[in-house]
């Protein structure tokens, strides 16, 4: 903001880098998720060999498409994990 408080100085190319980087923080909470389900659903044996090969096959897409989306963004992968102070991160850590 300038000194007036009458205008915001806004850098488009960062508020366009940081919208980018929150989408994908919410993809990768939906993808971390969605693993974690499908973990469970293994794990209880009630799916069938077909359904975990499936299941499996489809994690690894998703995970390495969003590998693409944050090298083609020039976003890192630890940028995704928000710092949410006493809480922790958003996302578990590997």
């Amino acid at each position: 903001m300038t000194d007036s408080g009458s205008r915001l100085d806004l850098d488009s190319e960062k508020l366009g880098r940081d919208l980018v980087t929150l989408v994908l923080t919410v993809v990768e909470l939906l993808r971390q998720l969605l693993e974690r389900q499908a973990i469970r659903r293994v794990e209880q044996g009630d799916l069938s060999d077909d359904k975990v090969e499936e299941i499996g096959t489809t994690l690894l897409l998703l995970d390495q498409r969003m590998r693409e989306l944050c090298d083609q963004h020039g976003v890192r992968p630890q940028d995704l994990n928000l710092d949410l102070g006493p809480l922790g991160t958003l996302l578990p850590r590997d």
